[in-house]
């Protein structure tokens, strides 16, 4: 299935991507990276699954720091990132 992201939800998509194995998610990182979000129910569910946990991880990292500048950036990124979530679980539920 081929869902439709924004130029700053797809750099964050590139992001998380680039912070995983490149073994074990490379294939996804080049779809994304040549802008072919064509992807199959195993790679949606990666997906989400990859994002489902930098959302977590960048909620924690919100919960620990005192309010400052970059906590906003982080609210803005964390907002962002459930926003592609979001959408990537959609796509799931149609497939």
């Amino acid at each position: 299935m081929q869902f439709h992201l924004e130029k700053d939800e797809l750099n964050l998509l590139a992001d998380v991507l680039l912070e995983q194995d490149s073994r074990q998610y490379g294939e996804l990182l080049s779809k994304v990276m040549s802008h072919d979000l064509r992807f199959d129910g195993c790679e949606l569910m990666q997906t989400a699954d990859l994002l489902a946990a930098r959302r977590d991880q960048l909620k924690r990292e919100i919960a620990c720091t005192p309010d400052t500048a970059s906590n906003a950036d982080s609210h803005q990124k964390l907002a962002l990132l459930e926003r592609v979530l979001d959408r990537v679980n959609e796509c799931c539920v149609m497939f």
